[in-house]
């Protein structure tokens, strides 16, 4: 915050306040990446095709009309509709892109080179822009022109054949991890292009897709792969590299241990006073507990089944081991840490009415991200925005006349 001068206190800008995104993305990895720059201050021109980001059809549920995936990750930005498919509407875009920082896109390989709006057509005009391709499998290799989705990327991934328990079917993570880690490491990659364009002048081109972020983050994985040779199965809610460190039942439920080096197992025995398990050569070190991890799991909870996860939970954290509930949806967006962490942030919505909005998840002292405003409606802002990109009132006129 800010002070002004007659005293009162105004947000700070955010850090990226003057950069400019085109935003050609749609359903989630795409808009995912482009919110969070929105967050951080940057202006972001959701550009949508006559009818909208197909996620504002997807659901239910739906919240005054409008979806609540769409709601989700279109937060702090404005909504053009222009067809790329028309003449016009192209060259209305590269008078945009002349004036943009960063275009991103997730097309299917070379949609957007068809339509000569690719990186190295606007590019030519705009040396440093930044220009982000965000697809299933990457813009290069075998599988560049397949279409990729968040499960499909999943499973190539080898992340589904390790989740679950080892009697179940496949199971697929079910936060979206493929398309959220791509959005994240395409924002990451905005940012690293943007500091080397302060540096050099030098645009750039970003491409990652979702198989990319499933295989970075199964980091656990393939190192026990690449350790042991052996080929990682579902281990449940179980760790791979240390234990114990999973769910445990109780009285009236489960709840969580994280138990990550030797004194907390020490802490962990004497809180549910079990000397025994100290003594047992299968549980002495991690490494034993980590190949005994079922019947160390086993022990554990012929003493945990004694009582309710909150009697535990006071008992197991008031003793100094890492310990927690596992909550539904509903009880974590109400949890008093998360609420501390403005991790929950209303709005109201010229048509959905309030609507609730994750929070910014970094903080920053001096330039701190901020939820804005809700997600746009379809075309909210295409009159304005043409206006600023200085778009010929005939153009603009033409465009609008379709219902833009």
């Amino acid at each position: 915050m800010t002070e002004t001068t007659t005293g009162t206190m105004t947000p700070s800008p955010g850090p990226l306040e003057g950069v400019v995104v085109l935003d050609c993305t749609q359903v989630m990895a795409g808009p995912f990446c482009t919110m969070l720059l929105a967050d951080m201050g940057a202006e972001v021109i959701k550009v949508e095709k006559p009818g909208g980001d197909d996620a504002r059809r997807m659901g239910p549920p739906f919240i005054g009309g409008e979806s609540a995936a769409f709601l989700g990750v279109n937060r702090n930005k404005k909504s053009v509709v222009l067809d790329l498919k028309s003449e016009l509407d192209r060259g209305v875009f590269r008078r945009m892109a002349a004036q943009a920082d960063v275009v991103a896109e997730n097309f299917r390989p070379g949609t957007m080179a068809r339509l000569g709006l690719g990186p190295d057509d606007l590019r030519r005009e705009r040396p440093e822009l930044i220009y982000v391709s965000i697809s299933g499998f990457g813009q290069t290799g075998p599988y560049a022109d397949r279409p990729g989705y968040d499960l499909i990327a999943q499973g190539v991934s080898g992340m589904m054949s390790a989740t679950g328990y080892p009697d179940s079917p496949p199971v697929k993570i079910s936060a979206p991890v493929a398309d959220l880690g791509a959005g994240m490491f395409a924002a990451n990659g905005v940012l690293a292009a943007y500091i080397h364009r302060l540096k050099t002048g030098e645009g750039q081109v970003v491409d990652t897709s979702l198989l990319e972020a499933a295989v970075a983050l199964t980091v656990w994985e393939a190192a026990e792969f690449w350790g042991s040779g052996a080929v990682p199965g579902p281990r449940g809610s179980a760790h791979r590299l240390v234990a114990p460190y999973q769910a445990m039942e109780s009285a009236d439920g489960h709840f969580n241990i994280g138990v990550a080096n030797q004194a907390n197992y020490e802490r962990l025995c004497a809180a549910l006073e079990r000397p025994d398990l100290l003594a047992d050569p299968r549980f002495a070190d991690n490494p034993q507990r980590v190949r005994h991890y079922v019947e160390l799991a086993e022990e554990i909870q012929r003493t945990t089944r004694t009582r309710t996860s909150a009697e535990w939970l006071a008992v197991l954290q008031g003793a100094g081991v890492p310990a927690g509930p596992i909550h539904g949806t509903d009880e974590a967006l109400a949890d008093a840490q998360v609420r501390a962490r403005e991790m929950v942030a209303p709005l109201e919505h010229p048509s959905a009415g309030r609507v609730n909005n994750l929070g910014v998840p970094v903080k920053l002292s001096a330039t701190p991200g901020r939820v804005r405003t809700p997600a746009p409606t379809l075309g909210q802002h295409t009159e304005s925005v043409l206006r600023a990109f200085g778009v010929p009132d005939d153009e603009a006129a033409a465009i609008l006349s379709r219902g833009a």
